[in-house]
């Protein structure tokens, strides 16, 4: 699809969302049930949409928020409910009813002990810290975010007790419970007025900043980066942890500068991604002209997503590529974490560059390969046969020193810091690092676009099994597999992957607009690359014509 001629720059003020205007549609704006935009829809990380759409709503929070009541209740969690929200303009009201329905439920709440906000990887922690050694009273919890979708757009996402995404035998659960409390008119929702909601005895306070950035030294080792005394950037990037990494050097005396800790509803500071619209995605060189622009200022700069499950990392060549960081990130782990087991796996996603089985394979770990959603690697990560899960659109998280699980969902934090731990325990950067990785495995070409498509090719790409794909050959080679299924654990990739001896492609549905998003990796060269998403593309067509 074109680049937008706004790519990479700051938006006008008249392109801005009106944020005034947003908030006033949440309340005002009623969803209709009958239509399928504006009903509850848990994709691969909860329910997203804007009340601008009459898809994320005053109604949508109440039923869905009602839906996890009766879920938890059913399934016997009884223990508190954690709850945080980031920096969307969305985020504030949807907490503020979910608190509602929540408190009126009798559910013991803990929201943030400063009314801040919660990064994605706070909440996961504070899951797991509470429930680690219980069988009974076990937590769960709830964010109100849309990761790094644009500022119109709000979230819900749910947890469970292991503390990541929950999977789609919850979520199918809550979706279809929700919306038929959407559909009764609200028929059964309980609800307390805020005030009373915030007095009740079982809304109680937490510090979640306080807890993740003191258990940090279980998990990165702070000690080198601090006696290695490299220069750190971060900015903030006006998301939810703003105020964690000003805390973090304080604490640990690290050589780190906040650049910018102002937080803008309107995102007006970012400069805008290739289509033109403003997406805090830390993997897009288009989103993240400011944070490139500190490179050379710092040995390492990094910034994360509104909810800090994803992280960007500059170093003096630019922005690392998601792909490359993981693999430089993976080969030093699994090097330099001697307490992990000895059999933990290396977790990516169909769609993650081939690199990684090359480091895999080189480090003797066994490969684990799912489909897209961090979810496929909760309960590794949980158990320790996982030493690290990640998702080649920057998304990633490790084991602590000794094994244990740190957070089970996706932790931009610890990524920025372990850059910061491999630059100052090597003297060299992670880009250096990839650099060595490719003189001993050889450079891979990857890329990632979208492709217009109907709802009747989107349907397509979800329901295509390999036999249908006929044709024998891929950019000028034998294609070796066809797959619809992940080889880890045999679950739907919901798109499909195509492989030869020298490279890939990978087509899957977008949730929420009208493209498809390809995936391709070539081993031979950057003009082997272009073949290969231009036979990928046509191969699409044929198959939905």
């Amino acid at each position: 699809m074109p680049i937008s001629a706004l790519a990479g720059k700051i938006l006008p003020k008249e392109l801005l969302t009106d944020i005034p205007g947003l908030l006033a549609a949440y309340y005002k704006e009623k969803p209709d049930p009958a239509v399928a935009a504006q009903r509850i829809s848990f994709g691969t990380s909860g329910h997203r949409g804007s009340s601008l759409t009459r898809s994320f709503n005053e109604r949508h929070i109440l039923a869905v928020t009602q839906a996890i009541c009766q879920y938890r209740k059913a399934a016997g969690i009884d223990g508190p409910l954690f709850i945080g929200m980031d920096t969307h303009a969305l985020s504030v009201p949807a907490l503020e009813t979910a608190l509602e329905v929540l408190a009126a439920n009798g559910v013991h709440v803990m929201i943030d002990s400063d009314n801040g906000y919660t990064p994605t990887p706070a909440l996961s922690r504070a899951i797991l810290a509470h429930n680690t050694g219980r069988t009974t009273g076990l937590a769960d919890g709830i964010l109100l975010t849309p990761s790094h979708n644009p500022p119109a757009d709000g979230g819900f996402k749910y947890n469970p007790p292991s503390g990541g995404p929950a999977g789609p035998e919850i979520t199918g659960q809550v979706q279809a419970l929700a919306n038929e409390i959407l559909e009764s008119g609200l028929t059964g929702v309980k609800r307390l007025g805020l005030a009373a909601a915030l007095k009740a005895a079982t809304t109680r306070r937490y510090d979640y900043a306080g807890e993740y950035v003191k258990g940090l030294a279980g998990v990165i080792d702070m000690d080198a980066i601090r006696g290695a005394g490299i220069k750190l950037g971060a900015d903030p990037l006006g998301g939810a942890g703003v105020k964690y990494w000003g805390k973090i050097a304080e604490l640990y005396g690290i050589n780190l500068t906040v650049v910018s800790d102002a937080v803008d509803k309107s995102f007006a500071f970012m400069t805008a991604d290739w289509d033109g619209k403003i997406r805090m995605d830390p993997s897009s060189p288009y989103a993240m002209q400011r944070l490139i622009g500190m490179k050379d200022r710092f040995d390492i700069g990094f910034g994360c997503d509104t909810d800090y499950d994803r992280h960007g990392i500059v170093t003096r060549a630019g922005l690392l590529p998601p792909n490359h960081y993981l693999a430089a990130a993976i080969h030093y782990l699994f090097q330099n974490r001697p307490k992990w087991r000895a059999d933990a796996a290396v977790g990516k996603t169909a769609v993650s560059s081939s690199m990684i089985d090359r480091v895999a394979a080189g480090l003797g770990r066994r490969l684990s390969e799912v489909p897209v959603g961090f979810k496929w690697f909760v309960d590794g990560l949980l158990d320790g046969s996982f030493g690290f899960g990640g998702e080649e659109s920057a998304g990633a998280s490790f084991l602590r020193f000794d094994g244990g699980p740190w957070s089970t969902d996706k932790d931009g934090i610890i990524m920025a810091l372990l850059s910061a731990e491999i630059t100052a325990r090597l003297g060299k950067d992670p880009a250096q690092v990839y650099q060595q990785l490719t003189a001993k495995y050889g450079d891979c070409f990857y890329r990632r676009q979208d492709a217009p498509a109907t709802a009747a090719m989107k349907k397509m790409l979800k329901t295509l099994a390999p036999e249908q794909v006929r044709v024998r050959e891929l950019a000028g080679e034998n294609i070796e597999a066809v797959l619809t299924r992940a080889p880890a654990n045999g679950e739907p990739l919901g798109g499909i992957k195509v492989v030869t001896s020298g490279g890939w492609f990978a087509a899957r549905p977008s949730g929420t607009e009208e493209v498809y998003k390809i995936y391709a990796e070539s081993f031979r060269s950057g003009a082997h690359l272009d073949a290969l998403f231009l036979e990928a593309e046509a191969l699409i067509k044929t198959l939905s014509a």
